[in-house]
């Protein structure tokens, strides 16, 4: 079979900010279970800056037999306008969606756009390769686990697949079928690299652990390092971004990763997220010295109260020792701020603010709560009524979809970018800046924050169309 794996076209808030997004690498690891058997071509429309049009005239010269769509929350209406330009080429062409969103949404999804044909729901590779199994050789879509499609008027959701216990027998992604040579920031070529599944963890906000499982799922070392070593050795990048939801849940191992890149004299240079109450010293000493130079802190809020309704299981005081450690190791801290939860008070939101500049983190992030679909939160919004728009270009954290309490649109939009300036807009953080860190901050961060917070509303504002009507 021909298979072309797409990533829509779309407006990223990221892109604008930093010139490029990170690869599909979901993508490229789908590619990789059926390459071998089948012809593959994976499409990242972000990193190529290609529009509709573009797509459409590449559907057209590969003629696939089945298109694979991704897309965050988001970016379902860009993913269903390619579905539709693909139908309208060719109607016998079949069109796959996986990812969270769809995860949780099938029927609707499938209600929503009649030319997306299949549902791939949670931990996909596996589901993909019987899928395209099943259309090469005719065979039954119902044993197919976690599958869903349409029969007749009904959508039919197959059991789900169960997990993948060994992450080690996932084959490496197709790094090759990428536009590797477009993921460039400030001239630095930079990939990224998963080197664990799962969540134990319940946060309100979250559905990684319904994506992926609670059960925490790593790869060997010796897995993770052969897949940086060709990162490093074969498309010399040096700048490696680990999107593991917590590279240290597994601390031993996090710190046995950490070693091996420096032993083996791998010239990388790195970042990577933890828990503030999963990380210590031998922790930060052994990230360092192994190349890391920023460690992603989801801290959240200051206020205990929001912390527990979100499920965070964190109190401010872990917060503060942990940053601390992270500075006093020469790493940088990045901080990860949510506002806006349905029933935060101003009270709740200035102890945020108030605290992310207490906290001592180098750079701070500050999104509005979504209620994506799979969330508790997203329940809770269901239950209380509380959804102002599915228009899912809404979706982004930086647009309020939600009623508040206590707060109008109006007013949490200007309390985000509140957060901003009083974060950034600080004597002694710019002084800082300037001196020790060629100034960044002052080049860089806070024009970029000034940027998404005027330009990406506006530029959401433009596609308000229903793609699939």
């Amino acid at each position: 079979m021909k298979i072309l794996l797409i990533s829509p076209p779309t407006t990223s808030a990221i892109k604008a900010i930093v010139g490029t997004t990170g690869p599909p690498l979901g993508l490229a690891y789908l590619a990789s279970m059926v390459r071998e058997e089948h012809n593959v071509k994976i499409v990242d429309s972000l990193a190529e800056d290609l529009g509709y049009e573009d797509v459409k005239k590449i559907i057209k010269r590969y003629d696939p037999e089945l298109i694979g769509l991704t897309a965050t929350t988001s970016m379902v209406p860009d993913a269903y306008i390619v579905a539709k330009m693909a139908k309208r080429y060719n109607p016998d062409v079949k069109v796959v969606m996986g990812g969270p969103h769809v995860t949780f949404t099938p029927e609707r999804t499938l209600k929503e756009c009649p030319y997306i044909d299949y549902i791939i729901r949670g931990e996909g590779e596996i589901s993909f390769k019987n899928l395209v199994d099943a259309l090469d050789k005719g065979r039954d879509l119902k044993k197919i686990k976690g599958l869903s499609f349409r029969k007749g008027d009904k959508v039919i959701n197959n059991p789900p697949q169960p997990l993948i216990k060994d992450v080690d027998s996932i084959p490496l992604p197709s790094y090759d079928l990428l536009p590797m040579e477009k993921y460039v920031v400030d001239s630095i070529k930079f990939g990224t690299v998963m080197t664990s599944r799962g969540c134990p963890f319940d946060c309100i906000f979250c559905s990684s652990s319904l994506q992926f499982g609670k059960r925490w799922r790593g790869h060997s070392d010796s897995r993770v390092l052969e897949e940086l070593k060709i990162l490093r050795e074969e498309y010399g990048i040096r700048e490696i971004e680990f999107l593991d939801d917590t590279y240290t849940l597994n601390r031993p191992r996090a710190i046995r990763i950490a070693r091996r890149i420096k032993k083996e004299g791998l010239d990388i240079s790195w970042t990577a997220s933890s828990r503030v109450d999963l990380f210590n010293r031998e922790v930060a000493a052994a990230m360092k010295a192994g190349g890391c130079h920023t460690v992603y802190f989801g801290i959240e809020s200051g206020s205990q109260k929001t912390l527990d309704f979100i499920g965070k299981r964190i109190t401010p005081e872990q917060s503060l020792r942990a940053v601390k450690i992270a500075r006093e190791t020469k790493l940088r801290a990045l901080g990860a701020f949510i506002i806006g939860f349905p029933h935060e008070t101003k009270e709740d939101i200035r102890k945020t603010i108030k605290f992310s500049k207490k906290v001592g983190v180098n750079y701070a992030q500050f999104t509005i709560a979504t209620p994506y679909p799979g969330t508790r939160l997203w329940s809770i919004a269901l239950k209380e009524k509380l959804l102002l728009t599915l228009n899912w270009r809404k979706f982004t954290t930086l647009d309020p979809v939600m009623k508040l309490k206590h707060f109008t649109t109006e007013q949490i939009k200007k309390m985000l970018g509140f957060a901003y300036i009083s974060f950034y807009l600080r004597p002694k953080l710019l002084l800082k800046d300037i001196l020790w860190e060629k100034g960044f901050i002052f080049k860089r961060a806070i024009p970029n924050a000034i940027k998404m917070l005027r330009s990406f509303g506006a530029a959401e504002e433009e596609k308000i169309t229903t793609p699939c009507s």
